[in-house]
C-alpha cells in the first residue's frame, strides 16, 4: 500500500481508530513531531499517559527491553502507546531487529505502536511491509503559509495571511526555522494580529527587498536594482551569500530548461504548462509555488538565449566556489559582482 501524506494521516484519524502500527519517515522532522502528537492524542487520554505513554530510542533497547516495552497491557485503560525513534538504528539480523519484526507480524491489539525514522534516508522496506507507512515531506511554500496558520494557532497567534506569506517568502519552507520565528513572534506580539509590520521587525525584511525580488532584478538584468538589493537582503535573519548564488543559480537553470523546451520547438504558449510538468516530476524542494515557478521560468527562458545562460551559470558556479573559500569574507562584493556581471548582457544589446 502506498504510504499516507501527513494530511492524509489526519483525516484518517478523524474518520476512525489509529492501527496498531505507524511507521513515519521521509525529510521533515517537524511533521513527524506533529503526527506523533496527533496519534498520541488519538489513542491515549491525557490524564492517563503517565502509565499507558512510553517514547523510547531504539537504539538503547535490547532484546529484553524491547519485548517488555512491546507487550506491556495498557494500565486503567483500553489503550497503550509506545513511540520508538530512530529506528534505522537497529542493525539488520540483528536480535533486537528481528525481536521488533516478529512483534509486527502479530501486533498487539491494545498498544499503537509509532516507529520514527530520524534520517531522511529511504524507508525500511521490512519495517513499512508490515505498519501503516507515513511519508513526511517537505511542504511546498503555498502549503508552509497555511503551516504557519495553523502552528501560530498553537500558540494563541493569529497572523494575518499578508504576514505568513513574507514570512515563507523571507524564511523559506524549512518548518524548523518557521517554528522558531512564530516563537519569536508570540512574544513580540500580544493581543493583536501579526501583520507583515511585525515580520519586518524581527527577521529585518521588507516587501520589495526579499531575497526573491533579489533574484527577480538578477533575472529581470535591471543589475542596478539588483546591486542595491544586496545588502539589505544580506543583512536578513539567516541569509548568507551562499543562500543568495543558490537561489541565483536555481532561477537560471529553471530558466535553461524553458529555453531549451523552446529551442526544441515547444510553442510559446505551452512553455508554462510543459515547465510546470518537468517540476511536478522532479518535485524539487525550495521553491514557491510549482505553477509560480513554471510561469517565471517560462518568462525568463523567452529573455534570456541559451549562449547567455551558459555564461551565466558559470559566472554563478564561480562565485559559488568564491564564498566557499575560506580566505574570502566579503560576501556583498561578490555577489554585487555578480549581479552586475549578469546585467552586462541586456546593457551591450542597448
Amino acid at each position: 500500500m502506498a504510504p499516507l501524506s501527513f494530511d492524509a494521516l489526519l483525516r484518517s484519524l478523524k474518520r476512525g481508530d489509529p492501527q496498531a502500527v505507524y511507521y513515519l519517515h521521509g525529510e521533515e522532522e517537524v511533521l513527524k513531531d506533529e503526527a506523533v502528537r496527533a496519534l498520541v492524542d488519538r489513542a491515549v487520554p491525557p490524564e492517563s499517559r503517565d502509565f499507558n505513554l512510553d517514547t523510547r530510542a531504539a537504539a538503547e533497547l535490547d532484546v529484553e527491553a524491547l519485548h517488555a516495552l512491546l507487550n506491556t497491557p495498557p494500565m486503567l485503560a483500553t489503550h497503550r502507546a509506545v513511540v520508538l525513534r530512530g529506528v534505522e538504528h537497529l542493525r539488520k539480523k540483528s536480535k533486537p531487529r528481528d525481536a521488533l519484526l516478529a512483534y509486527l507480524e502479530r501486533p498487539s491489539p491494545d498498544t499503537m505502536l509509532v516507529l520514527v525514522q530520524t534520517d531522511a534516508e529511504a524507508p525500511e522496506a521490512d519495517l513499512a511491509a508490515h505498519a501503516t507507512a507515513v511519508v513526511m515531506d517537505r511542504l511546498p511554500p503555498e502549503r508552509a503559509v497555511r503551516w504557519v496558520a495553523h502552528a501560530a494557532g498553537s500558540r494563541g497567534l493569529v497572523v494575518e495571511p499578508a504576514a505568513a506569506e513574507l514570512l515563507v517568502e523571507t524564511v523559506g519552507a524549512d518548518l524548523a526555522a518557521l517554528r522558531q520565528e512564530l516563537d519569536k513572534l508570540a512574544v513580540l506580539v500580544v493581543g493583536r494580529p501579526a501583520g507583515p509590520a511585525d515580520i519586518t521587525t524581527l527577521v529585518g525584511v521588507r516587501h520589495g527587498e526579499t531575497l526573491q525580488d533579489l533574484v527577480d532584478a538578477t533575472m529581470a538584468r535591471e543589475a542596478a536594482r539588483a546591486a542595491r538589493l544586496v545588502e539589505r537582503v544580506l543583512g536578513q535573519g539567516g541569509m548568507s551569500g551562499v543562500r543568495i548564488v543558490t537561489a541565483l543559480g536555481t532561477a537560471l537553470v529553471g530558466a535553461a530548461l524553458a529555453r531549451a523546451e523552446l529551442d526544441r520547438g515547444t510553442p510559446a504558449g505551452r512553455l508554462a504548462d510543459t515547465v510546470f510538468r518537468h517540476l511536478l516530476a522532479a518535485r524539487p524542494f525550495g521553491l514557491r509555488s510549482y505553477k509560480v515557478e513554471s510561469v517565471q521560468w517560462a518568462d525568463w527562458g523567452t529573455r534570456w538565449k541559451t549562449p547567455a545562460l551558459r555564461h551565466a551559470l558559470r559566472l554563478t558556479l564561480a562565485a559559488d566556489q568564491a564564498l566557499k573559500t575560506s580566505g574570502v569574507s566579503d560576501d556583498a562584493g561578490v555577489i554585487r559582482q555578480l549581479v552586475l556581471s549578469l546585467g552586462v548582457p541586456a546593457q551591450e544589446a542597448a
